[in-house]
């Protein structure tokens, strides 16, 4: 299970590198969501959610799941959130000021 999990975070790593390195700015901000979810996947995986047990009195004197890691990626994604919907406003703001969304396009008009 586990060597699943990050194989998978790798294919999002591969992915969302792939989205950064567009010339669009909205693959670019699909491209920084992604690996903020990828990053979020690496650590449950590295904070061992699969191996142990929800911590619960009467429960078995079992390994017990970390809750720390946890309570972070759920803070991480909530900041991740509040920073993609800031680049997607200000995208749509450069959209709406340039006409285009292609980056390399967006240069060319500054230096004119």
């Amino acid at each position: 299970m586990e060597l699943h999990m990050i194989i998978l975070t790798g294919v999002l790593v591969t992915v969302a590198v792939y989205l950064l390195l567009s010339r669009n700015m909205i693959r670019m901000i699909l491209g920084t969501a992604v690996l903020s979810h990828a990053v979020h996947l690496l650590l449950i995986t590295m904070g061992g959610a699969a191996d142990g047990h929800v911590p619960l009195l009467g429960e078995s004197a079992g390994p017990y799941v970390d809750a720390l890691p946890q309570a972070l990626i759920l803070t991480a994604i909530v900041i991740s959130f509040a920073t993609t919907a800031f680049l997607l406003v200000l995208a749509y703001r450069t959209y709406q000021e340039t006409g285009t969304d292609d980056l390399d396009q967006i240069r060319r008009a500054r230096r004119e």
